[in-house]
């Protein structure tokens, strides 16, 4: 079953004289019912293995999944980083793109913590790895070569949604040269209400998929990993030794499970407020919409306007990303009215300009 036609309009629970915060979907706050969630949560020792909380939704992650056990983590990062551990050994390799997250934006963990090699490939336009690069990158069987275990890919990536008959070209061609598959999932709940997509579906063609809940869903921390009993089992021991093993996890545990529940459906918003953003932006001579998708929109600005507008933006009560490209995330804290202010405060720093 997919999410589009479950869609609800929602509210912000940003206060109206907070600033507009388009940096990133991870500085979503968790709503009232959320925190009630979390504060009246039964409470146990995750280490233990005794927090019906986390092992109640860890059991339904996994089934929505269509994956045999989940594991609860506090960052996506780390659960990226024990999934690769888990796949490989020293010396072994996995196949990355250029521009994914588990290459380029967190800080190396495999290569430092998991003495495992990245074999970057140059991501195409639309997110994906070409096949023949793939299929090129596969090391021979020979003691010369860190050897290749592992193929990870990255849905949304830059807000774009892999296409679905390139996951499973993708994933087929991985098990023809005998490689495991992962998949970062940040946003995958995006891609799933982006295309009435059940999660089930898209976690199908893939051994292990990290899923966050901090970022459109809007918890205050928390991703999971889901996967075969034995993958993660490996993970659970990986995750203890990286300084992962929490205790009283079910408060994060009851976040995760109230967004998963209530949170899903609302990313449709997003993802229309992103559109609304990106035409606005458009009409602006200086300024160039080079992508938007879901709920993501990057743009190219005229050098001469780059730190001027940021600045006015700043001033006037609105952050964006200038550390990865000029990008403008929208999510649950973003309202209609949010939009047109942000189109608003632009126009008005061109009239003066």
């Amino acid at each position: 079953m997919g999410y589009r036609h479950h869609a609800l309009s929602h509210s912000p629970t940003r206060s109206r004289s907070m600033t507009i915060d388009l940096r990133s979907d991870t500085v979503t706050r968790p709503t009232a019912a959320m925190r009630d969630a979390m504060m009246s949560a039964p409470l146990g020792d995750d280490v233990w293995g005794d927090d019906p909380t986390v092992n109640a939704f860890q059991a339904t992650l996994a089934e929505r999944a269509g994956k045999e056990a989940a594991l609860l983590f506090p960052s996506g990062t780390q659960s990226n980083l024990v999934a690769l551990m888990a796949h490989c050994e020293r010396g072994d390799e996995y196949i990355v793109g250029q521009s994914a997250h588990t290459y380029r934006y967190e800080g190396g963990g495999a290569a430092v913590l998991g003495s495992i090699q990245p074999q970057p490939i140059e991501n195409a336009p639309d997110g994906s790895l070409p096949l023949e690069k793939v299929a090129a990158a596969v090391k021979a069987d020979d003691f010369h070569f860190a050897r290749t275990r592992l193929l990870a890919l990255e849905n949304t990536i830059g807000g774009k949604v892999l296409p679905a008959e390139y996951v499973q070209q993708a994933t087929a061609l991985a098990r023809e040269h005998g490689l495991a598959t992962h998949l970062d999932g940040a946003r995958l709940f995006n891609a799933a209400v982006a295309t009435d997509t059940s999660l089930t579906q898209l976690c199908q063609p893939f051994d292990s998929v990290s899923l966050c809940f901090s970022k459109g869903l809007g918890t205050p921390m928390g991703s999971a990993l889901v996967g075969s009993q034995a993958l993660i089992d490996r993970a659970r021991r990986w995750r203890k030794v990286v300084g992962g093993g929490m205790r009283q996890a079910g408060i994060i545990a009851a976040a995760c499970q109230h967004a998963l529940d209530r949170h899903v459906a609302d990313l449709a918003h997003d993802h229309r407020r992103a559109a609304r953003l990106a035409e606005g932006l458009a009409a602006f001579p200086a300024i160039e919409v080079t992508s938007q998708a879901t709920n993501m929109v990057f743009v190219q600005i005229d050098k001469a306007h780059i730190a001027p507008l940021a600045a006015w933006l700043k001033e006037h009560g609105v952050l964006i990303e200038l550390l990865y490209a000029t990008r403008m995330v929208v999510h649950r804290d973003i309202s209609d009215s949010d939009i047109e202010q942000v189109l608003d405060i632009i126009k008005r720093y061109f009239d003066q300009a």
